[in-house]
Order: C-alpha cells, then sequence, then structure tokens
C-alpha cells in the first residue's frame, strides 16, 4: 500500500533555525525566575523540601524519611537528589541548594524535547512533500526547525510555569518522561545508548514515584517498536521488555504501588474534568487537535505515534486521578513535539492570530504589573498597594535593583521581539510559537522579580512561623496531630520544631507539652488538660487559624 503524502510543504527558508543565543536566552529567561530569593512556598513544594531537608541534617532516615512521624507519600529517588544538593554545598542556604538541581532537570526536559522532535522529524514519514523543481526544506535543516518550534510549545504552556518550577517528584517525573521520548525518537540513530536510555528511564520513572505511568508508557510503545520499519526500533523491543521487567519487580519488592485512582471530586461536575487540560495546555492542545487532523493518514508513524501514546498515558493518569494536575504535567514533552508538527502546515491567517492574541494579552499583562509594581515602590497609584496591605497585612515592599534591572531587560526585549514579529512577515517555521513562548517567560520574569517580595509573602509560611515563635521558643517539642504535612514541613524547617504530627505517637515526650491545632471555626476547640494560650493567623490567611494551646494538667 502507498503511504498517503505528507502534508507539510517548506520552502529551505522557512526551515532556517531559531538563533541559538536567542533561544539559550529565552530558555535562561524561563529557567532562572524563582530559583533565587524566595522560601519554598506551601503545599508540595515545601513538603518535598522538609523531607530534603531532615534527610541531609540527618533528622529523619534516607531509606524511610517521615515528616512529623507521618511516612514520605512519594518515591525516594528525587528527595535524595535534594538531599544529596544540600549536603554538596554547604556554603549556599539549603533551599537555594535544593532547588539547583531541579532547575538543571527543567533545563533538561526543554533540551530532551528539543532533540526527541529532531530525530523524529528527520525520519522519512515526517519529511515535507519534495518540489518539482527543488527548493524544498533540507531533512536536518527542517528537523532544526521543528525542535526549536517544540521547545517554544513546551515554553508557552501554561500547565507548566508554576509546577516546572517547583522542588518536587513531578518535576523529575518530566525530566524522566522526556528522556523517555527522546530514547524511543533517538532508537534509529543512536542504537546501543538508546536502548540503555530506554530501559533505564522506565525504572528511574518508577523509583521517581510514577510506577503505574511507566508501566503503561512501555506497554504502549510495545506495539510502535514491534511494527516500525527501522531495524534500531525494532531493536528497542527487549530493552522495553527488560524495563518493564525492572519496574514491575523492583515496585513490588519496595511496596511502591500507590493507587490514587479516584472520582470524588468530579464525580458530580465531569466537566470540571474537561477545564483543567483546556487551560493547563494551552496555547499547545489547538496545534495538536490540528495536528492529528492533518496528519490523519500517518497516526502510526512514529513521528506521531511515539509522543501522541507518551501523551495518552498522562491523560489517562489524569482522569483516573480525579483531574490530577501533576499528572497531566507529563504529557506536556509528547503534546510539545506534536504541536510542533503542525507548524508546516498553519496557515498565514491562523498564525498572524496568534501573534496579535500573544501581543495583545502579554503586552496588557506586563503594564499591569509595571503598575502594582510602581505602586508598590513609590504609592503611585495608590490602589494596588492598598489592595496588596488588605489581602497580606503586615507586608512591606522592598526594593531590589538586580531585580528591577532584569524586568527592565525582559520588558525591552519585549518591545524589540514585538516589533521585530510584526513589522515584517518571517517564513520561519517557529514564527507562530515565538510570541506565546516569550509572552509566558515575560510573565514569569515579571512575577519573580517585581512582585516577588509579595508573592514570597503570601504564599509561604514563615510570617506565620515567626508569630508562633513569639509563644513558643525556636527547637521546641511541639505536638501537631493531623496537620498537614505542608504545616509540619513549615514547622521543622523555619522553626526548627521536633514535631509530632500522628495522634498518640508512642515516641512522644512527656515533656512535649505544645499542642498545635488548625481549624476554619472561630471558635477554639475544647480538648481536656489542655488550655488555649494563643491564636494565630497567617497575614495572608483569612479563614484558617493555628490555636496554641499548652498542657494543664499530666495525663
Amino acid at each position: 500500500m502507498t503511504p498517503s503524502p505528507t502534508p507539510a510543504l517548506v520552502t529551505q527558508r522557512a526551515a532556517r533555525r531559531l538563533p541559538r543565543i536567542a533561544l539559550l536566552l529565552l530558555c535562561a529567561a524561563y529557567v532562572l525566575p524563582g530559583v533565587f530569593g524566595r522560601d519554598p512556598w506551601r503545599n508540595a513544594d515545601l513538603s518535598a523540601f522538609g523531607l530534603m531537608l531532615g534527610m541531609a541534617e540527618g533528622r529523619t532516615p534516607w531509606l524511610a524519611p517521615t515528616l512529623g512521624g507521618w511516612p514520605a507519600e512519594t518515591a525516594l529517588l528525587p528527595h535524595w537528589l535534594g538531599a544529596w544538593a544540600i549536603q554538596a554545598l554547604p556554603f549556599l542556604e539549603p533551599a537555594l541548594a535544593a532547588r539547583l538541581p531541579f532547575a538543571a532537570l527543567l533545563a533538561a526536559t526543554l533540551a530532551l524535547v528539543w532533540y526527541a522532535t529532531f530525530h523524529l522529524a528527520r525520519t522519512e514519514a515526517a519529511q515535507p512533500v519534495a518540489f518539482a523543481f527543488g527548493g524544498e526544506a533540507d531533512p536536518v535543516d527542517y528537523a532544526r526547525a521543528l525542535a526549536d518550534g517544540a521547545v517554544l510549545a513546551l515554553v508557552a504552556t501554561l500547565g507548566l510555569l508554576q509546577l516546572g518550577h517547583e522542588t518536587t517528584p513531578e518535576l523529575a517525573q518530566l525530566s524522566l518522561v522526556a528522556l523517555w521520548l527522546w530514547a524511543l525518537a533517538a532508537a534509529p540513530f543512536r542504537g546501543l545508548l538508546a536502548q540503555f536510555t530506554a530501559m533505564a528511564a522506565l525504572a528511574a520513572l518508577a523509583l521517581s514515584g510514577a510506577p503505574s505511568v511507566a508501566t503503561a508508557m512501555g506497554l504502549a510503545a510495545l506495539p510502535t517498536c514491534g511494527r516500525s520499519r527501522y531495524p534500531g526500533v525494532r531493536a528497542l523491543l527487549p530493552w522495553v521488555a527488560a524495563g518493564l521487567g525492572l519496574v514491575l519487580v523492583g515496585t513490588t519488592l519496595a511496596d511502591a504501588w500507590h493507587w490514587r485512582v479516584g472520582w470524588a471530586r468530579h464525580s458530580q461536575e465531569p466537566m470540571g474534568l474537561l477545564r483543567l487540560p483546556l487551560w493547563f495546555l494551552w496555547p499547545a492542545w489547538p496545534l495538536v487537535v490540528w495536528t492529528l487532523w492533518r496528519w490523519r493518514d500517518h497516526l502510526q508513524s512514529r513521528h506521531i505515534a511515539v509522543p501522541l501514546g507518551s501523551a495518552l498515558v498522562a491523560l489517562s493518569a489524569m482522569l483516573l486521578m480525579d483531574g490530577s494536575d501533576r499528572a497531566l504535567l507529563l504529557a506536556l514533552p509528547g503534546v510539545a513535539v506534536l504541536a510542533a508538527f503542525a507548524l508546516p502546515t498553519l496557515q498565514r491567517g491562523t498564525s498572524a492570530a496568534i501573534d496579535w492574541f500573544s501581543v495583545f494579552f502579554f503586552t496588557v499583562a506586563a503594564i499591569a504589573g509595571w503598575v502594582v509594581y510602581a505602586s508598590m515602590q513609590w504609592g503611585l497609584p495608590a490602589r494596588p498597594l492598598l489592595n496588596i496591605r488588605r489581602l497580606a497585612p503586615g507586608f512591606e515592599p522592598r526594593f531590589d535593583l538586580i531585580a528591577l534591572l532584569l524586568a527592565l531587560a525582559g520588558t525591552l526585549a519585549w518591545l524589540w521581539l514585538v516589533r521585530w514579529r510584526t513589522a515584517r512577515h518571517r517564513e520561519a517555521l517557529w514564527k507562530s510559537l515565538v510570541l506565546p513562548a516569550s509572552g509566558v517567560t515575560l510573565a514569569w520574569l515579571l512575577a519573580m522579580t517585581l512582585w516577588l517580595p509579595a508573592l514570597d509573602y503570601g504564599r509561604s509560611p514563615r510570617p506565620l512561623i515567626e508569630l508562633l515563635g513569639a509563644h513558643v521558643p525556636a527547637g521546641s517539642c511541639v505536638r501537631a496531630p493531623g496537620m498537614n504535612r505542608s504545616m509540619v514541613a513549615a514547622l521543622e524547617v523555619f522553626g526548627h520544631y521536633q514535631v509530632h504530627a500522628v495522634d498518640g505517637e508512642a515516641s512522644v515526650p512527656g515533656d512535649c507539652n505544645v499542642l498545635l491545632l488548625q481549624g476554619r471555626q472561630a471558635q477554639p476547640p475544647v480538648v481536656p488538660g489542655w488550655t488555649v494560650a494563643a491564636t494565630l493567623r497567617r497575614p495572608a490567611e483569612r479563614q484558617e487559624r493555628t490555636w496554641v494551646l499548652r498542657r494543664t494538667a499530666q495525663p
């Protein structure tokens, strides 16, 4: 059967690559902001860091780490990575030291998506149509241009913005999914390296807390490898099978199968499951839909089947886990690759619409960011600062010259880029994604420079721990039964308290005479033998209260 012709019509002029210095600066501006100058933020970011710091300081065992007596819910490998970094870089603040390897993982994810797209675009089924009189794109130049587009699509995706800058196991899982994608893509060209990497990526993904996803991705790849016309891809079969064996045996021996299947949150509102990917995968998902339509006769070809299989596994995990955005995060490498293959088939009107929407939206966002910053620093206009102080009582703005210069540089670069993109037509394949990716990067840069003091004050639990310090000296033993893991981590990290969060824990010292409780009710709880010594509230929290109780009678 004669294969259908490719829908890609690409000239050599359109296959120009994005200047390397521009691409590297864009990636640096995306990866580095948020690494420096902030506390670990509440919830998953802080909980993961609390485990890393406890292991690095020897307060909890490496093989069975705990927070306040509660065992870790996720895999050990990502936590070991952060703990090793803290020990290896004692001259840095622990939060910064732990964050550095995860920033490297984000950078590696961008690089792996580039190389995965590059190798997939070099396959015969992905190449553009040859022109009767020549002038079509050179295969390598075409592959480079599409790889540039895939990185831009990944950077532009909204779902990566916060989760990609946290110190959590999910970021390690994301980089391993990208590594797995690279191994499948590079198999015809990298031989033994790709084969070993495929096996190792599945095993490491399981060790990073996603054994079910690793198993599903390995199984999904078997048909693609088995029917490939490339000997190097067919040679992957035993290595993928070996990787699946390592996942099954290792996870079973470690008793690491943690089923988090559920439907409770969206059982009454199924449309909530649809809204999550609509914003999380924006603006890549419309390009993915277009790719699947225009390349519908090539769905079994490797350049579509490989990223599609990876993305579908993550989407299925998101659905089974009741709309988990952290499961959906693992779809991003495959989604970015698929979005790149839409670029050779986009019409000029679609590209222009993307450009003008990006110019309008991100320019307005940048203006708003600067207006709020001017209010925080100089009180003009006055209302933004009043609103911030109403939402976060006690916040006082501070001036940072380096942050201001970085924000100015990013804003000027955005203005230059808008002028360059709108002044004349550019034929490059990646042109449609330059402004969305740069706009998201600018928004993140401004948030992590101009707005960082306010965001850090609002999202860090440090202000609450400082209030607690006036009633409970640092390093004291405290009971915190039922306290959420993030708050337990905050008590250990910022207050250096000895926290016992397991109710009725036998190891609690008899002289542990401070009890911490949290709730949203107005009245403090009544606990026999304990009396309320203080009622505290995090400055940026309106409802949740923390009560400090002291023992009044020995049991």
